[in-house]
């Protein structure tokens, strides 16, 4: 058995999928993690999508609450919960967010941003799976040897912050050095990609873009229609709003009153910085008002509940299999 194999062996069978649902700013909360799980997809979410780290405290408890409920009515047990934690030292709420994390002791945690090196042995002492996004070889390489259990691998046509590498040549470069669980985040829009990922080498995927347009999802109805409407070719790649390649939904540009076909190089449109969740300003804001997606917005057919997106998909797979 493989270590990566042996680390997902305490949760397998609690999956109708290799799946999570991936973390996405203002949209991952408590609705859809919860019907995630009870759908038997990993549920993730950022912890910095909850305003204060004492609401953090009431979302772990309402989807602990939720699922057990669920499991107690259904006798069968619900996919694991995933928090993602900012490791950047900008993120001033990290150790408070991390305590919370310690006391409710979630099964995995994604980290995001940087090194996992200032969390991991904590975490690691409670049993958490710690998976570490990464962009490039060499992030992976430091998050491997700073005791990461497995990989995010950030590949081109991600929404949000993106990554760059081709998903065939990052995949196989990473298991050349590395036999712990990677997760391929970036284009997985059917369970057709699901499979062709887990034939690559991958033992679980990202979706996000899919899960955006759900019922569940926390997104702005508006989005979710826009989604429905767009396709790749509506995916503009712009350092413009973070100063990062950041995958973004050029209706919404356009909607915001801005030339998605003309905008500054990198990160030169002040549309508000640090976002303040609760603010509701005159002036478009990125996330807020121009929104992101991924490639995999081809696949985006209407707004479902997530039950049904999860049972489509694993048709999808079995099929593909």
């Amino acid at each position: 058995m493989s270590r990566a194999a042996d680390r997902l062996t305490r949760f397998r069978g609690r999956l109708e999928l290799p799946l999570i649902a991936a973390p996405m700013f203002l949209v991952s909360g408590v609705d859809l993690v919860a019907a995630a799980c009870a759908n038997g997809v990993i549920g993730s979410f950022p912890t910095v999508n909850c305003r204060t780290t004492e609401q953090l405290e009431a979302w772990l408890t309402s989807i602990a609450q939720r699922l057990a409920t669920l499991e107690q009515t259904s006798g069968k047990a619900a996919a694991p919960w995933c928090p993602n934690l900012i490791v950047h030292r900008s993120n001033a709420r990290l150790a408070d967010d991390l305590a919370v994390l310690l006391m409710h002791r979630p099964e995995i945690v994604i980290t995001s941003v940087g090194s996992p090196e200032p969390v991991i042995k904590q975490l690691h002492d409670i049993g958490t799976m710690v998976l570490a996004d990464v962009a490039s070889i060499r992030h992976a390489e430091r998050a491997v040897a700073a005791g990461a259990d497995g990989l995010v691998l950030l590949t081109a046509g991600a929404g949000g912050q993106t990554g760059w590498l081709n998903p065939f040549a990052f995949v196989r470069a990473v298991r050349q050095f590395f036999d712990g669980v990677v997760v391929l985040a970036g284009g997985v829009s059917d369970g057709v990609a699901l499979r062709a990922a887990m034939t690559l080498g991958c033992d679980l995927a990202y979706m996000g873009t899919k899960f955006i347009a759900t019922q569940e999802s926390a997104a702005d109805p508006r989005y979710k229609a826009m989604l429905v409407d767009s396709s790749a070719d509506d995916i503009l790649l712009t350092k413009a709003f973070t100063g990062l390649q950041t995958s973004m939904l050029r209706p919404s540009i356009v909607a915001a009153g801005l030339d998605p076909d003309d905008l500054p190089q990198r990160g030169a449109i002040d549309i508000g910085k640090d976002i303040d969740i609760g603010a509701r300003e005159s002036r478009p804001q990125r996330w807020r008002d121009i929104w992101s997606a991924g490639h995999s917005t081809s696949g985006v057919g209407g707004i479902v509940p997530i039950a049904d997106l999860v049972k489509q998909t694993v048709s999808e797979f079995r099929s593909a299999g």
